[in-house]
């Protein structure tokens, strides 16, 4: 397995021989870092290319290290059914630095790179319609960046009164309670924090 994917990604390096690849196998896959400016001729010649046929994309994802330089990675999956096999596109990118759009090679671009757009900020150039497609329409921030709250900004709820949807601050009912490490096997010759609440004694 691995030898083939060695002869292909030698394959992909010499069908492009001015971009800057690099190539690595993992767990039985292959995995294609590239810059910017090859994204859009690597994809092609995976599609095109008789002996690569990658021709049907199945994802595209965010990927979010915010200790590196270029704090965004964004992975294509591809698979060919002629070769019977998958191989993995990286890019790394910053918050504000454009993506080429994949949607004229492939369409079905369209909603992973909107999905992407919408969960960690990313743009991309070229596409024909970036907007947010998972969160609401007035959402502020990126939900999936490592720095994003847990709890998020806001909080929605139906305003009986305004005959509407408002966006609040979100407000934490109760503080967050802070556990130890005691097992309640352990004997019952002393109270546990929060046992007081049952009645136990």
């Amino acid at each position: 397995m691995s030898e083939r994917l060695s002869e292909l990604a030698d394959h992909i390096a010499q069908g492009l021989p001015d971009a800057k690849l690099e190539s690595a196998i993992a767990f039985g896959e292959l995995t294609i870092a590239c810059k910017r400016e090859d994204l859009t001729p690597l994809l092609t010649f995976l599609r095109d290319d008789p002996q690569c046929r990658f021709v049907c994309l199945i994802d595209i994802c965010g990927v979010d290290y915010p200790s590196r330089p270029h704090r965004f990675e964004i992975v294509y999956h591809l698979l060919s059914p002629y070769r019977n096999a998958r191989v993995r596109v990286k890019l790394a990118t910053g918050g504000d630095e454009p993506v080429p759009s994949a949607v004229a090679i492939f369409p079905a671009a369209n909603w992973f790179e909107r999905e992407a757009f919408d969960l960690y900020g990313v743009p991309f150039s070229g596409h024909p319609d970036l907007r947010r497609i998972l969160t609401d329409y007035g959402f502020s921030g990126y939900p999936m960046r490592k720095d994003f709250p847990l709890t998020g900004e806001v909080e929605v709820r139906w305003d009986e009164g305004a005959k509407r949807v408002v966006y609040e601050p979100v407000k934490l009912v109760q503080e967050y309670r802070h556990f130890d490490a005691l097992s309640p096997w352990e004997g019952t010759d002393y109270l546990l924090p929060g046992d007081e609440k049952g009645g136990r004694q």
